[in-house]
């Protein structure tokens, strides 16, 4: 039940606040007034954190704050605050670590009691109704905590500060933890492949999640070393989840994760950035082992991002799709009764569907046991083998039920898509379409990342204020907040403008890439220590709230890539077109801060092995000169292996003058005879030196080859 009253989160900017504007309870956004009242009336904060994808958090939304019961246990007991986890990462992170050390919890919703000055004492994430699940009640915890922060409240404040300290160590990286080694990108190789499932695919057991930087590790040190045991894994993994149910098979994309091992049952949400990871992960694995299939899932998950979160006027990618359509719901927009598939299809196309998809009078949906969640079962080959059919026509049975279920399921009611633009997650998507568009060829997908990487720059950024972390919001009237951005937003559009640079060979992306970097060094680099904090430096007439002020170095990729290894990454390749040496002196420094400890990380140090890659092989640079067909043919040899390590650029001959290049290009590439002369040719770059010309696309490919194989 709700009121007609609305609560001050009316005024909020995000639509996971928005959502609690009817709940009967007393909310305020995270700021100073919230603390002020806190500290006013003397009493403890329960913070409540979490986002509008999130199952688990609607759960908690109608069984707990809309009850007017529990609702008046707050407002008379607490101060209420609500965040929104994809707006402040800042804030969910540092709670999130002072959480877990004392419940041993993570994840959303994050339930936290502070002292009234913002300090963590107790926790935990879902709390159900009634004692459940081994959990007590909310409506005792709730009890319990205002009766110990009244009647024991030195042993509150002790418990704060113990909390307190673990936040304090917890990613501070005060100083730098060994020397570099390549080796310890086998370390957490070594890691990932101990937790390879090689039945199902995939790391460790349910529930199971992508870990997409993990992938591209693989194939990328399958690449140098021909391991065919790293290609089993990433292949394994990358064909079971396409073909489970934690892929749309309507629709393309992939939800956010697996409840099972089989990769079948999802929690239902789609982000944008789990999609654009996932994308490169298909593309890479397409140029490494040429699967049609890979290629097709690639193309898919583009199809979904461009009809569902794409701002197709501006340009720009919304942020997700909800789970659920209603507070009572699971998943059942997704999912399917044995009757509602064989509604909508002849008698044919319903056979070879419940085939395929596993559609049966019994499915996998807890909640409604007659609900299936379709994944591939049976492949056509199979089908044809069983009922001695011709796979052609199987394949169109196939084709046109997937059409028509996708259109019955459009007039369904529908989840939710967030469409806020954030800076950082939309780099990730710029990312992802302009390496598939390289690869795919895919005229579409490159002027469309382009269009959204020109919005962040003209909206999102001024080289005095820096980037912003949020461009729009979801909901047009909602007043637009003027976050700032952290050091993720600045780290991905760093790689998303180098990618754009390559992609055209425009200098002013490139500018924008350095003039970004020198901001994040200038905001966010530890020049005592090395390495990046989380959050931009903080000025002494700021006020710092809760446990703000508390410095992060992040490292793990939480399921983004890690802030660090990224701005590294980025530093790197910045530096392969400057030969500026501060930049790799800083992602020397940044790299080596965690350099005895990365094994340990495992999995969640992918994208950390990835930046070792960059530091410990010369960044391969391929220019190809010329503008006719033999141009294209060489491009083409150029891009179709992958390596992470590797980039191509096409100049056109206007563009081969020392104006129009970087300044490491400036120096080597006008001076080349061929570009003197106006030849059409590759050229291939490395360590700031360049070897002779190439002028056929097989000869090329070899020798990319070759330098793919002597970088083991």
């Amino acid at each position: 039940m709700t009121t007609a009253t609305l609560n001050s989160l009316s005024n909020a900017s995000s639509a996971y606040l928005r959502s609690a504007m009817r709940q009967p309870i007393h909310w305020h956004e995270w700021g100073e007034e919230a603390f002020a009242t806190a500290q006013r009336e003397n009493k403890p904060i329960l913070l409540d954190i979490g986002a509008v994808w999130c199952h688990w958090c609607h759960v908690m939304d109608r069984e707990s704050y809309d009850n007017p019961e529990i609702a008046e246990i707050i407002n008379q007991r607490f101060i209420a605050v609500k965040v929104d986890r994809d707006e402040r990462p800042d804030i969910d992170s540092r709670y999130q670590v002072a959480i877990s050390s004392i419940s041993g919890q993570g994840g959303w919703p994050l339930t936290a009691f502070l002292t009234p000055d913002g300090k963590p004492f107790y926790g935990g994430t879902y709390f159900p109704p009634d004692d459940h699940y081994g959990r007590p009640s909310f409506k005792r915890v709730l009890l319990s905590i205002a009766d110990a922060y009244r009647e024991k409240n030195d042993d509150v404040v002790e418990q704060a500060k113990l909390v307190e300290g673990a936040i304090s160590h917890a990613e501070s990286f005060a100083g730098k933890s060994g020397d570099f080694s390549p080796t310890v990108i086998q370390a957490i190789i070594k890691s990932a492949l101990k937790m390879f499932d090689p039945q199902n695919g995939g790391f460790g057991s349910a529930p199971k999640f992508p870990h997409p930087a993990a992938l591209d590790l693989l194939i990328d040190q399958y690449v140098r070393s021909g391991d065919e045991q790293l290609r089993d894994v990433f292949v394994t993994t990358l064909e079971k989840m396409a073909r489970g149910g934690v892929y749309d098979q309507l629709a393309g994309g992939f939800h956010r994760y697996s409840v099972d091992e089989r990769w079948i049952v999802p929690h239902f949400e789609k982000m944008c950035y789990d999609n654009s990871e996932l994308l490169k992960n298909y593309v890479h694995a397409y140029q490494t082992t040429g699967s049609e299939f890979f290629d097709a899932v690639a193309r898919d998950i583009i199809r979904w991002m461009d009809e569902w979160l794409s701002d197709r006027e501006h340009g720009g990618f919304y942020a997700s799709q909800d789970a659920d359509y209603s507070m009572d719901d699971d998943g059942d927009y997704f999912t399917w009764t044995l009757q509602e598939a064989q509604s909508v299809l002849s008698d044919d196309e319903a056979r070879m569907a419940c085939l395929h998809y596993d559609i049966n009078e019994i499915g996998e949906m807890h909640h409604n046991p007659a609900k299936n969640v379709l994944y591939v079962r049976a492949s056509v080959e199979e089908i044809s083998k069983r009922l001695s059919m011709p796979q052609e026509q199987i394949q169109t049975l196939l084709q046109s039920a997937k059409k028509k279920m996708y259109a019955a399921r459009l007039q369904r009611p529908t989840p939710y898509v967030d469409k806020t633009v954030y800076t950082g997650w939309n780099a990730l998507c710029v990312s992802a379409y302009l390496e598939a568009a390289k690869v795919l060829k895919l005229e579409d997908a490159e002027h469309f990342g382009l269009r959204s990487l020109d919005r962040i720059l003209a909206e999102g950024w001024q080289q005095e204020k820096g980037l912003l972390h949020v461009l729009a919001y979801s909901d047009a009237n909602a007043q637009r907040r003027q976050i700032p951005g952290v050091l993720d937003d600045y780290a991905f559009t760093v790689l998303a403008c180098l990618d754009a640079y390559e992609t055209t060979a425009d200098l002013s992306y490139f500018n924008f890439a350095k003039q970004i970097a020198e901001a994040m060094v200038e905001r966010f680099f530890d020049p005592v220590s090395g390495g990046f904090f989380d959050t931009g430096r903080i000025s002494s007439n700021e006020k710092i709230l809760g446990v703000l002020g508390t410095r992060r170095k992040p490292f793990q990729d939480s399921p983004t890539p890690a802030g660090n290894s990224v701005a590294a990454i980025a530093l790197l390749r910045l530096h392969a077109y400057s030969n500026d040496a501060a930049l790799r002196n800083k992602a020397e420094q940044t790299i080596e801060l965690i350099a005895a400890l990365a094994g340990q990380y495992g999995l969640f140090a992918a994208t950390y092995g990835i930046a070792a890659t960059h530091l410990a092989h010369s960044h391969t640079l391929v220019v190809i000169f010329g503008n006719d067909e033999l141009a294209n043919r060489l491009y083409e040899a150029a891009v179709a292996a992958y390596s992470a390590t590797k980039s191509v650029i096409k100049l056109a001959p206007n563009q081969a003058v020392p104006q129009n290049l970087p300044p490491a290009l400036a120096e080597t590439i006008p001076q080349l005879p061929a570009v003197k002369e106006g030849k059409t040719e590759a050229v291939v770059c490395s360590g700031f030196t360049c070897q002779p010309p190439k002028f056929d696309p097989n000869e090329l490919a070899r020798r990319l080859q070759e330098l793919s194989s002597a970088s083991r």
